[in-house]
């Protein structure tokens, strides 16, 4: 695990998981454009994130953390937890609570998928990801967190709050 003391740690990881909710969110919506042809709200929130893509996100960072000198580890890594996640996720989503949030099956390059929960163009997409984060974002986030910590520490947790508040609103006012 990382040597980063528990006060810079929580806000960094409240900054990664808001942040992998939006890029995941844009992803959503421009496969959704290539699939329909048009743009419509992708995910179960009123915000432009996706909470899949922040628990990704953490997994990358507690697993690759210590990986991030080895990018080829760090997709591999990325592929196999985050394909698992979403493996588990799509499955115990459809089958205990009848909610099927994403079904690859019927969309283009769904190759090898599984039941519609995982394809391997998504397990590819979550290595791609967690090298982008591990090795592009991350860095760019610790070195404004180190040169402006205050600023940072606002922003990651406002923002997280917005997150965690529309994740709660979203889910009980219908």
């Amino acid at each position: 695990m990382s040597k980063t003391p528990a006060k810079k740690l929580i806000p960094l990881l409240m900054f990664v998981f808001t942040l992998a909710g939006v890029v995941g969110f844009i992803y959503e919506e421009i496969c959704g454009f290539i699939n329909e042809g048009e743009f419509f709200k992708r995910g179960t929130t009123y915000g432009p994130w996706i909470p899949i893509y922040g628990v990704g996100a953490m997994l990358i960072y507690f697993a690759c953390i210590k990986l991030r000198k080895k990018p080829l580890l760090v997709f591999l890594v990325s592929c196999l937890l985050c394909g698992t996640l979403e493996l588990f996720c799509g499955y115990v989503f459809d089958k205990y609570f009848h909610m099927r949030l994403w079904d690859y099956s019927g969309v283009i390059l769904n190759w090898g998928h599984v039941n519609g929960y995982i394809c391997v163009r998504s397990v590819i997409t979550w290595g791609l990801f967690g090298m982008l984060l591990m090795l592009c974002f991350l860095p760019l986030l610790e070195k404004f967190q180190n040169k402006r910590p205050r600023a940072f520490n606002v922003v990651a947790i406002t923002l997280f709050v917005l997150f965690a508040i529309d994740i709660v609103l979203s889910q009980t006012i219908k």
